[in-house]
C-alpha cells in the first residue's frame, strides 16, 4: 500500500509509511555493524550514589579447563567409534558476534555488564 494508493495528505503519508516499516521483518532489530564507543562514559553508579566517569572494557571468556565436568563429558562422549558428539559446522550461521561491554567505576571498583550488541566490529576509542 503506497501513499499514492490511498490518495492522502502528507501528514497521514508518513503516518502510512511509519507503519509500513514497522510490518518489515527485522523492525526493532539493530541495523549498526561497526561501532566506536568511548574508553570511558560519564554514569551514574548506585553503589557510590553519584555519576562518576566509568572505563569500559570488552568481556572476555576465560581459558577453558580439562577437568570441568562438561568438557570430560564431552570427551567421553566424543571416544570410541561413535565420532563427533555435535556436528562440526562447515560455514558458521551467524555473520556477526555478540560484545559485552563492561563498565568499572574507578572509585568503588564496581563492574556491571551490559546487555550484548550484536555487531561485526566493536571499537573502542580514546
Amino acid at each position: 500500500m503506497t501513499a499514492r494508493e490511498l490518495d492522502c495528505t502528507d501528514e497521514m503519508c508518513a503516518f502510512v509509511t511509519i507503519i509500513d516499516s514497522k510490518r518489515c521483518l527485522n523492525y526493532g532489530q539493530e541495523r549498526f555493524y561497526f561501532m566506536n564507543v568511548p574508553k570511558e562514559i560519564r554514569r551514574y553508579c548506585p553503589k557510590c550514589k553519584k555519576h562518576t566517569l566509568q572505563k569500559i572494557s570488552i568481556y572476555k571468556a576465560g581459558k577453558r579447563r580439562g577437568s570441568a565436568i562438561g568438557e570430560r563429558r564431552h570427551a567421553e562422549d566424543k571416544k570410541g567409534y561413535g565420532g563427533q558428539k555435535f556436528p562440526k559446522l562447515a560455514k558458521p550461521a551467524k555473520t556477526t558476534k555478540k560484545f559485552t561491554p563492561i563498565l568499572t567505576c574507578p572509585e568503588c571498583k564496581k563492574k556491571w555488564n551490559k546487555p550484548g550488541i550484536r555487531l561485526r566490529k566493536f571499537e573502542l576509542v580514546a
